[in-house]
């Protein structure tokens, strides 16, 4: 049954999810100790996520005449190493990251194959921003079309496992297929819409960093789904080590390169494109708006906009009173939550108990399932030894 249950007064009060120490927040950004036991404060009361972020935004974000240099530094390189109709390779979810990218290639005058997939959950609001996004930029799109039964039990058997991290399934798959994508064009170049200036920080306990894992996908999916995953993109440790060693691969984040300033890019999309805003982060996907704003707070005490509003307010986008005040409110409406709640329990065929089992039920840890940590740090020894010798 829906309820929005996330109180962060009585969080505050919880010694468990403040790991066993009293509730503190960042004195610099709006990060705490709820459910985040790596955290720690200086005597001034800031967090090692503010200080970290600005011992590194010099290494990582370069502005002006040296992000304009590695900028056409990377178009030459794109058109150099072409080979075939396309220099390079982007995916499209219709966010503004990805398409403030797409937007900036006709201004770089790059080719890139644009690729969007599929795989049951976008908003048709998406839909319409990405076919005005490719109108403007004059690129080809490239849709992938996940087998929705397939994945639909992958992601039910996430549910029924019971972890924390139920993007997995799609982050796994979308990443697959795009350089599977990439080598059917035979493409060797990837822009990723990643940005250190809006996404620094997030705390390791919040989503499982082992998403390429294939073995602890397919595990909770054994022991959870109710079909083999024969018709969905694997990405693997073999699958990598192929593409990133053999097929050599290689990936630029272009959005580094330059002030990259959320509120003003998507000001420019809606100006010169007609872009229409989602009104929170990764909510062109319902499934993702639904986890990220409603089982992420209720079922583990997590809100990551304090996340994304804190790297707001280390790159100079956000004040730290206007983050509180975000806070204050309910990551989205609850009477859209609410029809989100019923949307996503039918569309993965779950019965209103079944649902409730599955948010409700016992939790497990991602490493309480197969891993291939150990295959992994084999090969990273055997290949120590190799280069020594």
């Amino acid at each position: 049954m829906f309820h929005w249950s996330y109180n962060e007064e009585n969080l505050r009060q919880n010694p468990v999810v403040n790991g066993g120490r009293p509730y503190q927040q960042c004195t610099k950004t709006v990060m705490d100790t709820i459910m985040d036991p790596d955290i720690t404060f200086d005597e001034d009361g800031v967090c090692n996520y503010y200080h970290n972020y600005m011992n590194q935004v010099d290494k990582v974000v370069f502005k002006g005449a040296e992000g304009d240099r590695r900028i056409e530094e990377m178009v030459r390189t794109l058109k150099a190493n072409q080979k075939g109709k396309y220099d390079s390779i982007i995916g499209l979810s219709g966010g503004v990251d990805s398409t403030y990218m797409v937007y900036k290639a006709k201004e770089w005058g790059i080719n890139p194959l644009v690729v969007h997939f599929d795989y049951g959950w976008n908003l048709e609001l998406a839909v319409q921003n990405i076919e005005q996004t490719l109108k403007h930029a004059g690129l080809e799109l490239y849709t992938y079309v996940m087998n929705w039964e397939d994945f639909k039990h992958l992601q039910r058997a996430y549910f029924k496992a019971g972890v924390l991290d139920l993007d997995v399934p799609a982050d796994h798959l979308i990443f697959a297929a795009l350089n599977m994508v990439a080598k059917k064009f035979n493409i060797k170049y990837l822009l990723k819409g990643y940005n250190f200036q809006s996404e620094a920080i997030l705390p390791r306990t919040w989503n499982y960093n082992r998403k390429f894992d294939l073995k602890n996908l397919q595990d909770i999916n054994r022991q959870f789904g109710e079909r083999k995953l024969k018709d969905l993109p694997k990405l693997g440790l073999w699958q990598q080590i192929y593409y990133e060693r053999i097929y050599n691969l290689k990936s630029f984040s272009p959005l580094n390169n330059f002030d990259y300033n959320k509120e003003a890019c998507k000001k420019e999309l809606i100006e010169k494109i007609g872009w229409v805003d989602y009104g929170g982060k990764h909510f062109e996907n319902v499934f993702t708006r639904f986890y990220q704003g409603y089982i992420l707070p209720t079922r583990f005490a997590i809100d990551k906009r304090k996340a994304h509003l804190s790297t707001l307010i280390c790159s100079g986008q956000a004040t730290r009173e206007e983050a509180l005040t975000e806070l204050q409110r309910p990551p989205y409406d609850l009477k859209v939550m609410q029809e989100d709640y019923v949307y996503v329990s039918k569309k993965l065929g779950f019965s209103e108990a079944e649902f409730d089992q599955c948010l409700t039920g016992p939790i497990r840890r991602h490493d309480e399932f197969k891993e291939e940590v150990k295959l992994q740090n084999f090969l990273s020894k055997a290949a120590k030894l190799i280069i020594r010798k």
